[in-house]
């Protein structure tokens, strides 16, 4: 077909260039004259008027060729026994809610837990496949891999998913568990390329992880104990979701709350709902009406409906009397009629 000065060599794409056929040759667009301002020909690589290809033609509309249920907002944080992970609940497809009861955070192995961002389907198998790697490692081993092994094997599975990355089908796992050798919990981020980093004391992912973030940043101190990281972890799910419409926040009518783990050197081990329910209580109580940002009467706690009262309601209005309604007058203000009344009476 091709002499041998004018091989196109192993490269299939080069192939498909020489015939005609590839995908980005002008005549496979509908719209070619228009985007290039020619007519085209076949043979030549398909480009917009600037010379680059299109954003969006692999795979069709910059990003996914089809809408994709996509897991939101997760954090971790290091208290004094070890990490406290948390995620809310609800995965998103495009602007419509797909589920509200996701788990976001599951264990990996017996001392170590993985938290899920990105594009649910292939977060969840690779949770599976990563939680199926871990456990043949130790069967054959006889013994658990190393916590850093256990982020670096991580890693290679997030590096293994670039290409669908670039197709849209991003994840983005957080990595936490308890250091046995160390003694100290320990938490791992990455991102969409395989990049592992270690963070110091706390970390959140997701649509809403930059307010999650903000909040724990605010909230964090050493030496915390498991009740005060669960309610701060708590609280920045509470902010996340206020800001971030792809997160979800507690939903007490249907009984739905964010899934809450701890990690120590007992384990791995999930937080009781009734608990998680109970730290959200706690959370709305001591929030501010400024937090909150709905002074309606019977919407908040006791405590702060009182701050929520316009002063106006209690103080004097200019060229009105302090006298309560119904009341009747005594003094210069008082009408005849109003006399009458009290004297009948």
């Amino acid at each position: 077909m091709f002499p041998p000065e004018h091989s196109p060599g192993p490269d299939f794409n080069e192939v498909l260039r020489r015939v005609g056929l590839s995908p980005f040759a002008p005549g496979s667009h509908p719209d070619t004259a228009q985007r290039t301002g020619t007519g085209g020909t076949p043979g030549g690589a398909w480009r917009d008027g600037a010379g680059a290809v299109p954003p969006g033609l692999l795979t069709g509309r910059g990003g996914a060729p089809f809408d994709v249920a996509h897991g939101t907002t997760i954090c971790a944080v290091r208290y004094r026994d070890g990490v406290i992970m948390a995620g809310d609940r609800r995965a998103t497809l495009g602007s419509a809610i797909a589920h509200r009861t996701m788990e976001k955070v599951h264990p990996a192995d017996t001392h170590s837990g993985v938290a899920i961002a990105g594009a649910a389907g292939p977060a969840m198998e690779m949770v599976r496949v990563f939680q199926l790697q871990l456990e043949h490692y130790e069967k054959v081993e006889g013994q658990a891999l190393s916590l850093e092994g256990k982020a670096n094997q991580l890693s290679q599975m997030v590096r293994s998913n670039l290409a669908m990355a670039m197709q849209g089908f991003v994840v983005v796992p957080l990595f936490a568990g308890y250091d046995l050798r160390r003694s100290r919990g320990r938490i791992y981020t990455y991102d969409p390329t395989g990049g592992r980093y270690e963070e110091t004391d706390f970390h959140a992912d997701g649509s809403g992880g930059r307010d999650a973030r903000t909040t724990i940043k605010l909230g964090f101190r050493d030496d915390m104990s498991r009740e005060e990281g669960v309610e701060l972890c708590v609280r920045a799910l509470w902010q996340a979701a206020d800001e971030d419409s792809a997160t979800g926040g507690p939903d007490a009518v249907r009984g739905i709350y964010p899934t809450v783990a701890t990690i120590t050197a007992a384990g791995f081990e999930p937080v009781p709902e009734v608990e998680v329910a109970g730290a959200f209580e706690r959370v709305i109580a001591t929030m501010s009406v400024a937090e909150v940002n709905r002074p309606l009467e019977g919407t908040l706690p006791a405590a702060a409906r009182a701050e929520a009262k316009p002063r106006a309601r209690t103080a004097k209005r200019p060229g009105t009397s302090s006298t309560p309604s119904g009341a009747s007058p005594s003094g210069a203000g008082a009408t005849p009629s109003t006399t009458r009344r009290a004297k009948r009476s």
